[in-house]
């Protein structure tokens, strides 16, 4: 059992660290994402290979990238729960930052042929290991260095990256767009993964004068010569954990990734409707993410984080078709409209999940134990999910409702899995099991 921490010096200090290395992080990564939707099909495949097939192709250079982020989360949370959260995360924003400024910079396949793609999947899985160590140690150095009660808010910090990091880079896409589409597809793209190298340097001020998480030091005091490697003890003590953890976070990855970039190719091929109008509306959803995120957050640490994360999920089971069916009305207040709620729901069930995963792992392994459950989710359910969805899609004559399906499916096995999680920690409790963190997660019955 580890005792709990005493409390960071400055917890505000870890929050705001927490919060720009993620958005930097997590901007780079949706870069990648609003370019493989809309640019990268032009840009790094044959003009003359089937239309759907360079859709699909530029998804794959975009799926590739979660194949390694659990490798990035094994490798990196070791580290995290041996040495130390700042050393790894200063580590994982120089990968992810070079990376990204070198994609910037690739040939076309115009101009190299298929080494052009080939490169850009090999920066991509360097994204998904810097990716796959991120978010483990943003969340810990702020849920770790919370005050009392406060966990869930705090948490919710690094949670916050994704709705910044989505704002700038769908506002940074929206802006070169206003070039006109010949100068966007000839430079205008490169524009958003070259600006990342600016907001490293940013980010890397920040966190080198971050503290270490307060929970290192009970972990290095309790630390035997004979304890097992963290993934060992994770697989063999807390499997269940890391299952409904996966299960749990479904909809907050694979269906995010339904609701923005394959929304964005759906309503394109589809519905034809605006891209430009689709960015801007994608841009104001982010914007809604960021505003919200934190009140949802905040009303977990007085109801209970499992209960807020199981009314978002109710709610995307309910916007699941409404959110395709107002595509195709081409109305710009109808398709704003359903992605600002659905942006909204999903808000609820993202932003307290920091807390929840946290708080199920001992601090010795908690830093592996959350990016397993977290980083396995968006292999399964994340990177492929646009994939799956086109394909769905295509195979039903091109109709939204395979999709929508999947969308409510994975959603309610998300309510049962949150629900075990929340009986699984009063069952602790009730056994006197602490993890370090009791009194900083409000937990509900």
């Amino acid at each position: 059992m580890t005792a709990p921490a005493t409390g960071s010096a400055n917890p505000r200090r870890a929050a705001l660290a927490a919060l720009v290395g993620t958005s930097i992080e997590w901007y780079d990564f949706y870069a990648f994402a609003t370019a493989a939707a809309i640019v990268f099909n032009d840009v790094f495949f044959p003009a003359d290979m089937p239309p759907l097939l360079r859709t699909l192709s530029s998804f794959g250079t975009f799926a590739v990238g979660f194949l390694l982020r659990p490798l990035g989360g094994i490798i990196f949370g070791h580290i995290g729960d041996r040495i130390g959260r700042k050393k790894t995360l200063v580590t994982t924003l120089l990968m992810m930052g070079i990376a990204s400024f070198c994609i910037g910079l690739l040939p076309t396949y115009a101009q190299i042929g298929a080494a052009a793609p080939a490169l850009l999947i090999v920066l991509r899985l360097v994204q998904g290991i810097a990716i796959g160590g991120e978010w483990g140690g943003a969340v810990l150095v702020a849920v770790e260095s919370a005050p009392k009660g406060k966990a869930t808010f705090f948490g919710s910090f690094a949670q916050l990256g994704s709705s910044v990091g989505a704002l700038l880079s769908t506002g940074a896409f929206s802006l070169m767009n206003l070039f006109g589409s010949s100068a966007f597809h000839s430079w205008g793209w490169r524009v958003p993964f070259l600006l990342s190298a600016v907001l490293v340097g940013v980010g890397l001020v920040i966190r080198l004068r971050l503290e270490e998480s307060p929970a290192m030091a009970g972990i290095e005091k309790q630390r035997g010569t004979e304890d097992k490697l963290p993934i060992v003890e994770v697989l063999q003590k807390d499997w269940r954990t890391v299952l409904f953890g996966i299960l749990g976070l479904a909809t907050a990855t694979g269906g995010y990734y339904l609701v923005t970039s394959y929304l964005l190719a759906y309503a394109d091929d589809h519905a034809h409707v605006s891209q430009s109008m689709l960015l801007n509306g994608l841009t104001l959803a982010a914007f809604l993410e960021l505003v919200v995120t934190p009140w949802l957050s905040l009303l977990g640490d007085r109801i209970g984080a499992h209960t807020v994360v199981i009314a978002g999920l109710a709610g995307v089971v309910v916007l699941a078709v409404p959110q395709f069916l107002v595509v195709h009305t081409g109305s710009t207040l109808l398709i704003w409209g359903a992605m600002l709620a659905m942006r909204f729901v999903m808000s609820a069930l993202y932003g307290p999940m920091a807390a929840i995963l946290a708080e199920g792992f001992d601090a010795r392994v908690r830093y592996t134990g959350i990016s397993l459950s977290y980083q396995l989710c968006n292999l399964v359910f994340g990177g492929f999910s646009p994939i799956i969805a086109a394909s769905l899609s295509a195979a039903a004559g091109g109709s939204y409702w395979p999709v929508a399906a999947l969308l409510m499916a994975v959603s309610m096995i998300g309510i049962v899995s949150i629900s075990r999680l929340r009986a699984r920690r009063s069952a602790l409790l009730t056994a006197g099991t602490d993890h370090g963190l009791t009194g900083r997660v409000t937990t509900t019955v």
